[in-house]
Protein backbone atom coordinates (compact mmCIF):
# COMPACT_ATOMS: atom_id res chain seq x y z
CA UNK A 1 0.00 0.00 0.00
CA UNK A 2 3.17 2.27 0.71
CA UNK A 3 4.41 1.69 -2.20
CA UNK A 4 1.44 2.14 -4.45
CA UNK A 5 0.29 5.60 -2.86
CA UNK A 6 4.07 6.45 -3.60
CA UNK A 7 3.66 5.91 -7.16
CA UNK A 8 -0.19 7.60 -6.76
CA UNK A 9 1.89 10.62 -5.79
CA UNK A 10 4.51 10.50 -8.57
CA UNK A 11 2.09 10.33 -11.14
CA UNK A 12 0.16 13.56 -10.03
CA UNK A 13 3.39 15.76 -9.51
CA UNK A 14 4.78 14.42 -13.23
CA UNK A 15 0.75 15.45 -14.52
CA UNK A 16 1.10 18.73 -12.72
CA UNK A 17 4.45 19.15 -14.04
CA UNK A 18 2.84 18.49 -17.54
CA UNK A 19 0.44 21.12 -17.18
CA UNK A 20 2.31 23.94 -15.93
CA UNK A 21 4.75 22.57 -18.97
CA UNK A 22 2.06 23.41 -21.43
CA UNK A 23 0.34 26.63 -19.82
CA UNK A 24 3.89 27.62 -20.13
CA UNK A 25 4.73 26.88 -23.90
CA UNK A 26 0.73 28.65 -24.24
CA UNK A 27 1.86 31.47 -22.66
CA UNK A 28 4.86 31.72 -24.46
CA UNK A 29 2.90 31.89 -28.05
CA UNK A 30 1.15 34.97 -27.12
CA UNK A 31 2.50 38.18 -27.46
CA UNK A 32 4.36 39.52 -25.02
CA UNK A 33 4.47 36.30 -23.27
CA UNK A 34 8.42 36.17 -23.36
CA UNK A 35 9.19 39.05 -21.45
CA UNK A 36 6.12 38.13 -18.82
CA UNK A 37 7.35 34.73 -18.04
CA UNK A 38 10.95 35.98 -17.91
CA UNK A 39 10.23 38.44 -15.60
CA UNK A 40 7.66 36.30 -13.54
CA UNK A 41 11.43 34.07 -13.25
CA UNK A 42 13.21 36.33 -12.28
CA UNK A 43 11.02 37.72 -9.69
CA UNK A 44 10.85 34.82 -8.00
CA UNK A 45 14.17 33.92 -8.48
CA UNK A 46 15.23 37.21 -6.79
CA UNK A 47 12.64 37.04 -3.75
CA UNK A 48 14.11 33.32 -2.75
CA UNK A 49 17.62 34.95 -2.48
CA UNK A 50 15.66 37.41 -0.24
CA UNK A 51 13.90 35.08 2.08
CA UNK A 52 17.52 32.68 2.16
CA UNK A 53 19.23 35.97 3.05
CA UNK A 54 17.52 36.29 6.65
CA UNK A 55 15.53 33.80 8.52
CA UNK A 56 13.05 36.37 10.10
CA UNK A 57 9.20 36.40 9.47
CA UNK A 58 9.48 39.90 7.44
CA UNK A 59 12.74 40.01 5.92
CA UNK A 60 14.45 43.86 4.85
CA UNK A 61 14.31 44.53 1.75
CA UNK A 62 17.46 46.33 0.23
CA UNK A 63 16.71 49.45 -2.24
CA UNK A 64 17.53 47.22 -5.15
CA UNK A 65 15.33 44.91 -4.77
CA UNK A 66 12.14 47.51 -4.49
CA UNK A 67 13.74 47.95 -8.07
CA UNK A 68 13.98 44.77 -9.24
CA UNK A 69 10.33 43.86 -8.08
CA UNK A 70 9.01 47.24 -9.87
CA UNK A 71 10.50 46.58 -13.26
CA UNK A 72 9.37 43.17 -13.13
CA UNK A 73 5.94 44.07 -12.43
CA UNK A 74 5.72 46.13 -15.40
CA UNK A 75 5.79 42.89 -17.52
CA UNK A 76 4.38 40.15 -15.68
CA UNK A 77 0.00 40.16 -16.76
CA UNK A 78 -2.13 41.44 -13.44
CA UNK A 79 -3.71 37.83 -12.85
CA UNK A 80 0.02 36.46 -12.43
CA UNK A 81 1.32 39.59 -10.25
CA UNK A 82 -0.71 38.66 -7.01
CA UNK A 83 0.63 34.51 -7.26
CA UNK A 84 4.41 36.10 -7.73
CA UNK A 85 4.33 38.11 -4.91
CA UNK A 86 5.41 35.81 -1.98
CA UNK A 87 7.27 38.53 0.08
CA UNK A 88 6.47 41.62 -1.72
CA UNK A 89 2.93 43.12 -0.66
CA UNK A 90 0.70 43.93 -3.69
CA UNK A 91 0.32 47.64 -2.21
CA UNK A 92 4.43 47.83 -2.51
CA UNK A 93 4.11 47.32 -5.79
CA UNK A 94 1.27 49.18 -7.00
CA UNK A 95 2.71 51.98 -5.13
CA UNK A 96 5.30 51.81 -7.37
CA UNK A 97 3.63 51.89 -10.20
CA UNK A 98 1.72 54.73 -9.19
CA UNK A 99 5.29 56.58 -8.65
CA UNK A 100 6.17 55.38 -11.71
CA UNK A 101 2.89 56.68 -13.54
CA UNK A 102 3.41 59.97 -12.14
CA UNK A 103 6.46 60.49 -13.19
CA UNK A 104 5.52 59.63 -16.91
CA UNK A 105 3.31 62.50 -16.58
CA UNK A 106 5.68 64.58 -15.02
CA UNK A 107 8.08 64.26 -17.71
CA UNK A 108 5.46 64.21 -20.39
CA UNK A 109 3.66 67.64 -19.30
CA UNK A 110 6.67 69.22 -17.89
CA UNK A 111 7.97 72.30 -19.59
CA UNK A 112 10.83 71.97 -21.48
CA UNK A 113 12.01 75.57 -20.87
CA UNK A 114 14.59 76.15 -18.56
CA UNK A 115 12.66 79.20 -16.83
CA UNK A 116 9.82 79.57 -14.59
CA UNK A 117 6.60 80.26 -16.70
CA UNK A 118 4.85 83.43 -15.66
CA UNK A 119 4.93 87.09 -16.11
CA UNK A 120 8.43 87.96 -18.48
CA UNK A 121 8.53 91.28 -16.56
CA UNK A 122 9.11 94.86 -18.37
CA UNK A 123 11.06 94.86 -21.79
CA UNK A 124 14.01 96.51 -21.54
CA UNK A 125 13.45 99.68 -23.18
CA UNK A 126 10.90 100.25 -19.88
CA UNK A 127 13.79 99.36 -17.85
CA UNK A 128 16.30 101.87 -19.33
CA UNK A 129 13.12 104.39 -18.98
CA UNK A 130 12.30 103.83 -15.74
CA UNK A 131 16.90 104.29 -14.76
CA UNK A 132 17.37 106.93 -17.00
CA UNK A 133 14.23 108.82 -14.72
CA UNK A 134 15.42 107.63 -11.30
CA UNK A 135 19.18 109.41 -12.85
CA UNK A 136 17.57 112.42 -13.53
CA UNK A 137 15.29 112.82 -10.79
CA UNK A 138 16.32 111.48 -7.53
CA UNK A 139 13.94 112.21 -5.40
CA UNK A 140 10.88 111.09 -7.75
CA UNK A 141 9.12 107.83 -5.67
CA UNK A 142 8.30 104.66 -7.49
CA UNK A 143 4.85 105.95 -7.29
CA UNK A 144 5.87 108.84 -9.13
CA UNK A 145 7.79 107.44 -11.79
CA UNK A 146 5.10 104.90 -12.52
CA UNK A 147 2.25 107.21 -13.29
CA UNK A 148 4.75 109.90 -14.81
CA UNK A 149 6.16 106.84 -17.37
CA UNK A 150 2.47 105.45 -17.76
CA UNK A 151 1.00 109.03 -18.78
CA UNK A 152 4.04 109.47 -21.06
CA UNK A 153 4.06 105.93 -22.80
CA UNK A 154 0.54 105.35 -22.59
CA UNK A 155 1.42 101.82 -21.02
CA UNK A 156 0.40 99.92 -17.41
CA UNK A 157 3.48 100.06 -15.12
CA UNK A 158 3.08 99.48 -11.51
CA UNK A 159 4.89 100.89 -8.49
CA UNK A 160 5.84 97.50 -7.77
CA UNK A 161 7.22 96.45 -11.09
CA UNK A 162 9.46 99.90 -10.62
CA UNK A 163 10.30 99.17 -7.08
CA UNK A 164 11.70 95.52 -8.78
CA UNK A 165 14.13 97.58 -11.05
CA UNK A 166 15.67 99.93 -8.89
CA UNK A 167 16.44 97.14 -6.51
CA UNK A 168 17.56 95.04 -9.33
CA UNK A 169 19.12 97.94 -11.13
CA UNK A 170 20.40 100.66 -9.41
CA UNK A 171 23.20 99.32 -7.72
CA UNK A 172 24.58 102.88 -6.17
CA UNK A 173 20.89 103.53 -3.98
CA UNK A 174 21.92 104.94 -1.25
CA UNK A 175 19.88 104.44 2.22
CA UNK A 176 19.75 108.37 2.87
CA UNK A 177 23.03 108.74 4.86
CA UNK A 178 24.62 106.71 7.56
CA UNK A 179 22.50 105.05 10.42
CA UNK A 180 22.24 105.98 13.75
CA UNK A 181 24.27 103.44 14.88
CA UNK A 182 27.25 104.04 12.59
CA UNK A 183 27.03 108.00 13.33
CA UNK A 184 26.80 107.15 16.90
CA UNK A 185 29.66 104.79 16.72
CA UNK A 186 31.82 107.32 15.31
CA UNK A 187 35.17 106.56 17.44
CA UNK A 188 36.80 103.55 19.33
CA UNK A 189 34.62 102.84 22.56
CA UNK A 190 31.89 105.23 22.21
CA UNK A 191 29.42 102.97 21.62
CA UNK A 192 28.99 98.88 22.33
CA UNK A 193 26.68 96.74 21.13
CA UNK A 194 25.74 93.37 23.42
CA UNK A 195 23.84 90.65 22.59
CA UNK A 196 22.66 86.95 24.57
CA UNK A 197 22.26 83.65 22.61
CA UNK A 198 22.06 80.15 23.57
CA UNK A 199 24.22 77.20 23.02
CA UNK A 200 23.95 73.45 24.34
CA UNK A 201 26.86 71.54 25.31
CA UNK A 202 27.19 67.73 24.82
CA UNK A 203 25.29 66.96 27.72
CA UNK A 204 22.67 68.77 25.93
CA UNK A 205 22.47 71.46 29.03
CA UNK A 206 21.65 75.06 28.13
CA UNK A 207 24.71 77.57 28.18
CA UNK A 208 24.01 81.69 27.81
CA UNK A 209 26.93 83.41 25.86
CA UNK A 210 27.16 87.13 26.60
CA UNK A 211 28.47 88.75 23.45
CA UNK A 212 30.13 92.63 23.56
CA UNK A 213 31.27 94.10 20.54
CA UNK A 214 32.95 97.52 20.12
CA UNK A 215 30.77 99.11 17.24
CA UNK A 216 33.95 101.02 15.40
CA UNK A 217 36.44 98.48 15.30
CA UNK A 218 34.03 95.42 15.31
CA UNK A 219 36.59 94.50 18.15
CA UNK A 220 34.92 91.59 20.29
CA UNK A 221 35.51 93.13 24.00
CA UNK A 222 34.58 89.69 25.65
CA UNK A 223 32.15 87.09 25.94
CA UNK A 224 30.54 85.80 29.45
CA UNK A 225 29.12 82.28 29.65
CA UNK A 226 26.14 81.45 32.35
CA UNK A 227 25.17 77.32 32.85
CA UNK A 228 21.40 77.44 33.33
CA UNK A 229 18.66 79.88 33.81
CA UNK A 230 19.25 83.60 33.43
CA UNK A 231 17.67 86.56 35.46
CA UNK A 232 18.21 89.59 35.56
CA UNK A 233 21.06 89.71 38.45
CA UNK A 234 22.89 86.90 36.45
CA UNK A 235 22.93 89.49 33.68
CA UNK A 236 24.32 92.14 35.48
CA UNK A 237 27.28 90.16 36.83
CA UNK A 238 27.92 88.37 33.16
CA UNK A 239 28.27 92.14 31.92
CA UNK A 240 30.58 93.33 34.99
CA UNK A 241 32.97 90.62 33.83
CA UNK A 242 33.52 91.55 30.72
CA UNK A 243 34.12 95.30 31.05
CA UNK A 244 36.56 94.03 34.24
CA UNK A 245 38.59 92.79 31.58
CA UNK A 246 38.33 96.27 29.12
CA UNK A 247 40.88 98.85 29.74
CA UNK A 248 37.86 101.52 29.12
CA UNK A 249 34.17 101.59 29.63
CA UNK A 250 32.06 102.66 26.57
CA UNK A 251 30.06 105.94 26.56
CA UNK A 252 26.89 103.94 25.42
CA UNK A 253 25.38 100.81 24.75
CA UNK A 254 22.84 99.16 22.38
CA UNK A 255 20.98 96.52 22.87
CA UNK A 256 17.54 94.55 22.02
CA UNK A 257 14.16 94.67 23.40
CA UNK A 258 14.75 91.74 25.84
CA UNK A 259 12.65 91.81 29.11
CA UNK A 260 15.94 90.91 30.68
CA UNK A 261 17.56 93.89 29.60
CA UNK A 262 14.21 96.54 31.01
CA UNK A 263 14.43 95.35 34.74
CA UNK A 264 15.39 97.96 37.08
CA UNK A 265 18.69 96.33 38.38
CA UNK A 266 20.29 96.11 34.76
CA UNK A 267 18.79 99.79 34.96
CA UNK A 268 20.48 100.79 37.42
CA UNK A 269 23.65 98.84 36.70
CA UNK A 270 24.08 101.22 33.71
CA UNK A 271 23.29 104.09 35.39
CA UNK A 272 26.52 104.04 37.92
CA UNK A 273 28.51 102.57 35.02
CA UNK A 274 28.02 105.68 33.42
CA UNK A 275 26.82 104.06 30.47
CA UNK A 276 23.57 105.78 28.04
CA UNK A 277 21.24 102.81 26.77
CA UNK A 278 20.61 102.79 23.48
CA UNK A 279 17.70 100.60 22.16
CA UNK A 280 17.08 99.25 18.91
CA UNK A 281 13.69 98.58 16.78
CA UNK A 282 11.10 96.41 18.63
CA UNK A 283 11.26 93.51 16.65
CA UNK A 284 13.84 94.14 13.59
CA UNK A 285 17.07 92.11 14.09
CA UNK A 286 17.78 94.19 10.89
CA UNK A 287 18.03 97.47 12.89
CA UNK A 288 20.91 95.92 15.13
CA UNK A 289 23.03 94.23 12.27
CA UNK A 290 26.74 94.01 13.86
CA UNK A 291 25.87 92.19 17.00
CA UNK A 292 23.49 89.50 15.08
CA UNK A 293 26.39 89.07 12.64
CA UNK A 294 29.09 88.46 15.03
CA UNK A 295 27.01 86.14 16.76
CA UNK A 296 26.20 83.90 13.39
CA UNK A 297 30.16 84.21 12.71
CA UNK A 298 30.51 82.71 16.06
CA UNK A 299 28.23 79.95 15.57
CA UNK A 300 28.98 79.58 12.38
CA UNK A 301 32.93 79.22 12.36
CA UNK A 302 33.21 78.19 16.20
CA UNK A 303 30.38 76.30 17.45
CA UNK A 304 28.90 74.57 14.69
CA UNK A 305 32.82 72.55 14.51
CA UNK A 306 33.47 72.74 18.26
CA UNK A 307 31.69 70.75 20.50
CA UNK A 308 32.03 71.81 24.48
CA UNK A 309 31.40 70.22 27.78
CA UNK A 310 30.73 72.68 30.43
CA UNK A 311 30.72 76.46 31.25
CA UNK A 312 34.61 76.36 31.35
CA UNK A 313 35.22 74.95 28.15
CA UNK A 314 32.85 77.24 26.57
CA UNK A 315 34.29 80.36 27.90
CA UNK A 316 37.96 78.93 26.95
CA UNK A 317 37.52 78.31 23.24
CA UNK A 318 35.49 81.30 23.15
CA UNK A 319 38.38 83.84 24.27
CA UNK A 320 40.73 81.52 21.88
CA UNK A 321 38.50 82.75 19.20
CA UNK A 322 38.00 86.29 20.49
CA UNK A 323 41.71 86.56 19.78
CA UNK A 324 41.73 84.91 16.29
CA UNK A 325 39.17 87.59 15.43
CA UNK A 326 40.39 90.53 16.86
CA UNK A 327 44.34 89.75 15.83
CA UNK A 328 44.06 87.77 12.57
CA UNK A 329 41.19 87.67 11.09
CA UNK A 330 40.44 90.01 8.07
CA UNK A 331 36.71 91.53 7.72
CA UNK A 332 35.26 92.55 4.08
CA UNK A 333 33.48 96.26 6.28
CA UNK A 334 37.13 97.26 7.49
CA UNK A 335 38.90 97.00 3.99
CA UNK A 336 40.43 93.48 4.42
CA UNK A 337 42.15 94.25 7.99
CA UNK A 338 41.85 92.51 11.47
CA UNK A 339 39.65 95.29 13.95
CA UNK A 340 43.38 95.50 16.18
CA UNK A 341 44.73 97.45 13.00
CA UNK A 342 41.50 99.15 12.87
CA UNK A 343 41.80 100.60 16.01
CA UNK A 344 45.68 101.54 15.55
CA UNK A 345 47.26 99.42 17.91
CA UNK A 346 49.17 97.70 15.73
CA UNK A 347 50.74 97.86 12.28
CA UNK A 348 50.91 94.73 9.65
CA UNK A 349 54.42 94.00 8.70
CA UNK A 350 54.34 91.97 5.61
CA UNK A 351 55.39 88.66 5.08
CA UNK A 352 57.72 87.09 2.46
CA UNK A 353 56.37 84.71 -0.14
CA UNK A 354 59.61 82.69 0.25
CA UNK A 355 59.99 82.49 4.05
CA UNK A 356 56.82 82.38 6.20
CA UNK A 357 55.54 80.61 8.97
CA UNK A 358 51.76 79.13 9.53
CA UNK A 359 50.23 79.99 12.84
CA UNK A 360 47.01 77.62 14.15
CA UNK A 361 44.50 79.30 15.63
CA UNK A 362 41.31 77.83 17.93
CA UNK A 363 43.10 74.56 18.92
CA UNK A 364 44.31 74.09 15.38
CA UNK A 365 40.75 74.68 13.51
CA UNK A 366 42.32 77.85 11.29
CA UNK A 367 45.52 77.90 10.48
CA UNK A 368 46.85 81.36 8.62
CA UNK A 369 50.48 82.30 7.17
CA UNK A 370 52.38 84.96 9.06
CA UNK A 371 56.16 86.69 8.77
CA UNK A 372 58.79 84.21 9.77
Amino acid sequence: MDHRGGYDSSVRDLAVLLLHLLTTCVRLVRPGGTRSVMAESLLLKHQLLGLNRTRRRAPRLRPMDRIVAAVCALWIRPTRLLRCAIVIKPSTIMGFHRSLVRCKYHWLFTPKRGRKPGPKGPSPEIIAAIMEMKTRNPRFGCRHIAEQLSFIFGVDIDKDVVRRVLAKHDRHRGGGGPSWLTFLGHSKDSLWSLDLFRCESLFLRSHWVMTVMDQYTRRIVGFAVHAGALDGPAVCRMFNRVISCAPRSPTALSSDHDPLFEFHRWRANLRILEITAIKSVPLVPMSHPFIERLIGTVRRELLDQVPFWHAEDLERKLCDFRDYYNQSRVHHSLGGVPPIMRSGTAIQRPASQTTYQWRRHCHGLYQLPEAA
